[in-house]
């Protein structure tokens, strides 16, 4: 069951992708620069530290943000918002120095936790863009993003705090987002 949640959330998590690029190219939807270049560089930096942390079923989650990032991130120079604030520079600086970190302290999950926050920080613009203007963001995408979320949970196959941060922090990251987007529609209901 794990293994197969774990393919499951991390197939649904690089799917969400389509919509939030088919919406980025027809105008729609405007993905901040400095975030989607901050989640690229970081996720590489997670998906590498969660998996030599010890995670397997929940690894493919990881693996679809890099690769979605990596082309949200491209698109983001000609479609997008936003420029490089004092912010976005500390949080690509704080994603080297837990590279670093990694490298110093021989420690997977230090780089982990500082990717982790980096993370939270880089995803604070598209945060209050998705507050102030819930309509520059792709719906679709983000319940997407969410689902895959929550089901990566089901694929915890070890409940042990090095592999449950990195599922637990992302449900909660593109829930918060999920919802501010999601809350024009849900208030018309």
């Amino acid at each position: 069951m794990a293994v197969v949640a774990g393919w499951l959330a991390g197939l649904l998590s690089l799917v969400a992708f389509v919509p939030y690029i088919l919406s980025t190219l027809r105008g729609r939807t405007k993905p901040n620069r400095a975030t989607w270049w901050i989640w690229t560089i970081n996720s590489f930096v997670i998906a590498a530290s969660y998996y030599s942390s010890g995670a397997t079923n929940t690894i493919w989650v990881a693996v679809g943000y890099s690769i979605g990032s990596l082309v949200t991130a491209i698109l983001s120079y000609r479609f997008g918002t936003g420029g490089w604030t004092w912010l976005d520079r500390n949080c690509l600086t704080m994603a080297a120095i837990a590279m670093f970190c990694w490298w110093w302290f021989d420690s997977a999950l230090i780089a982990l936790l500082m990717s982790l926050s980096v993370d939270f920080a880089g995803a604070l613009p598209t945060i209050r863009k998705a507050y102030q203007a819930p309509e520059t963001e792709d719906s679709i995408a983000w319940s997407l993003f969410l689902s895959g979320n929550c089901i990566n949970l089901l694929a915890i196959d070890r409940w042990m705090f090095r592999i449950v941060i990195y599922p637990a922090y992302m449900v909660l990251a593109s829930g918060a987002i999920a919802l501010l987007v999601l809350r024009t529609k849900l208030n018309r209901d």
